[in-house]
């Protein structure tokens, strides 16, 4: 095997989980060079990976705009040249771990002769010659990809989640954190609102772990968070610095590398805080990826209910109640417990 594609496309956090793949497979096959096709939103988070020969993007954002502007020609030759240098690269084996159609569909136009699939839906597995099911219970971080890993007959361990700054990326991360004490990074916002926590415990919390751990606190998030994040800063007694839409995605990593905690929800960053190695609280409720993180300074805080996980699909009226049941008094404590034990 000399040449491998990885298609993971998205999101953020899924790309993040799924990096462990690229070492070891690089690990177990020396000779070979290791790529990934994604989208251009999270491209950068592969970037500087030393096991990585090639980030091929594909610009999905760029060719939406161009179809709705009309641009066929240049939609068209855009298209022909990305397939066009994916089959030039002739791949032996491409691993469609995102097991959707335009993943599906990227692999088949890739040209290689093994194709496997990862839980391929929308029909997908068709195009693959090869399928393996995502694994059902299984609370470790990852537990997809180890079984992946598994089947091909790849040791799975050491799994370790990976992201490469470089150190003007962590110098202008300081910078945007700003000067003083050490500071908790708060990761407040996702796509899905039944994933939230209770907006007005994140100005309680952020008081709380000032007085009681001496941690300021900042806040990250995508430019669509910046109002929300504004107004919970608003809201605290303590100083909150929002820095939410004013950051690159490898400028909001810089920044949680950085922190002494960080507490989020299920986003991307929470999952960037655990593969930046920084003592992480993740509050989940009707999606919890997994249970177990592999590190002893990461810990989740999830109470599950008879309706969870409801996933796309909640049926509490927006109440949100396993998100409600998590108190700011617990992941205070929690708070408190990691940083002894760090």
């Amino acid at each position: 095997m000399r040449r491998i594609l990885i298609i993971r496309l998205s999101a953020i956090g899924d790309v993040v989980m799924a990096t462990p793949l690229i070492r070891r497979l690089a690990d177990h096959y020396p000779d070979a060079g290791v790529s990934w096709l994604v989208q251009e939103e999270a491209a950068e988070l592969l970037t500087g990976h030393p096991c990585l020969e090639e980030v091929i993007v594909w610009p999905r954002g760029r060719w939406r705009r161009l179809r709705r502007e009309g641009r066929w020609f240049q939609f068209f030759r855009e298209f022909r040249d990305l397939r066009g240098r994916l089959r030039r690269r002739r791949f032996d084996v491409v691993l469609d771990i995102q097991g959707l159609l335009k993943s599906g569909l990227w692999a088949w136009m890739a040209g290689a002769r093994h194709r496997v699939g990862l839980g391929s839906r929308e029909g997908s597995g068709l195009l693959m010659t090869r399928r393996i099911p995502r694994p059902r219970g299984d609370p470790r971080i990852g537990s997809e990809y180890r079984l992946m890993l598994e089947r091909l007959g790849v040791p799975p361990e050491p799994f370790a989640m990976e992201l490469h700054l470089t150190g003007e990326e962590r110098r202008r991360g300081r910078l945007l954190a700003g000067e003083g004490s050490g500071y908790v990074a708060l990761l407040p916002f996702t796509t899905r609102p039944q994933k939230h926590w209770v907006e007005a415990r994140w100005p309680v919390l952020a008081a709380q772990l000032r007085e009681r751990l001496g941690l300021r606190s900042v806040i990250l998030g995508g430019p669509a968070d910046r109002a929300a994040a504004v107004r919970i800063a608003s809201a605290a007694s303590t100083r909150m610095l929002p820095l939410a839409g004013e950051t690159s995605l490898r400028e909001a990593a810089a920044v949680i590398e950085g922190a002494r905690l960080v507490v989020g929800v299920d986003t991307g960053l929470t999952h960037m805080g655990i593969a930046l190695g920084r003592p992480t609280l993740a509050l989940f409720g009707s999606t919890r990826p997994y249970l177990e993180t592999g590190r002893s300074d990461a810990r989740i805080l999830y109470h599950p209910r008879d309706c969870s996980p409801c996933r796309r699909k909640p049926v509490c009226d927006g109440r949100f109640d396993c998100m409600a049941e998590i108190t700011v008094e617990e992941v205070v404590e929690a708070a408190g417990r990691l940083l002894e034990s760090r």
